[in-house]
């Protein structure tokens, strides 16, 4: 008597992407982790809230991909991409937060981040940037994208005159310039970033030199029109 062959073995689902969440805020935590987790591709294999608590997680749970906040309260984000990047070139470092992208985006793609979007994006434009940069891509607005090819049309064209003077800042010293623009004293300014106010003032010092400003007066009124241009 013949027999039926066996039934096939049932295909097994695609293995979910595992998503590590850097955010200092844990009811953010917790909105990205519902939103994540209600993909059925996506997983959430852990959190951290400090840019120390990211680079352990990092290297304990090996995720997919990291979405970092940008501000931390201990600990910079811009540093945290910068330092992750380096140990890990192939982890995509996906960036959210509130800053305006055309202030940060380019600083943050530079120092290899793979894609940044505002926290009041839409839902779905964070599970389009999540999948973007896990397949290997890179993850920007339509906005940035434009302001990015502005600044490369820029860069190409232009070979004598005056460059922009924040080009000149470093990430920290770009942070402090839109703190100072927001009214922020340097006591308020060192604990959001988690520094020293010593450090701060060295920064103001240092924002005064590359900008040729002679005084925090005139510093201060830079800052707030620099901000006030930019919707910062």
């Amino acid at each position: 008597m013949a027999t039926l062959p066996s039934p096939a073995p049932p295909r097994s689902a695609a293995p979910q992407r595992r998503v590590l969440i850097v955010d200092d805020h844990p009811v953010v935590r917790a909105g990205l982790r519902r939103l994540i987790e209600l993909e059925p591709d996506l997983l959430v294999c852990g959190e951290a809230e400090s840019e120390r608590e990211a680079r352990s997680a990092i290297r304990e749970l090996r995720p997919d991909a990291v979405i970092v906040d940008l501000s931390l309260a201990h600990g910079d984000g811009l540093e945290l991409v910068r330092n992750v990047r380096a140990q890990y070139p192939q982890l995509p470092l996906l960036v959210l937060s509130v800053h305006d992208e055309t202030i940060y985006a380019e600083r943050l793609l530079a120092a290899g981040a793979s894609g940044y979007v505002m926290k009041d994006a839409a839902s779905e434009a964070l599970l389009l940037a999540l999948r973007r940069v896990l397949g290997g891509a890179t993850y920007v607005s339509e906005r940035v994208a434009a302001s990015l090819q502005r600044a490369g049309r820029d860069a190409r064209t232009r070979r004598t005159g005056t460059a922009d003077p924040i080009q000149r800042l470093s990430n920290r010293e770009l942070q402090v310039l839109t703190l100072i623009g927001r009214g922020k004293s340097s006591r308020e300014a060192a604990g959001d970033l988690g520094l020293s106010v010593k450090t701060v003032e060295s920064h103001r010092q240092s924002l005064k030199r590359k900008l040729n400003l002679h005084n925090n007066a005139q510093l201060l009124h830079f800052c707030i029109n620099w901000c006030a241009s930019r919707g910062a």
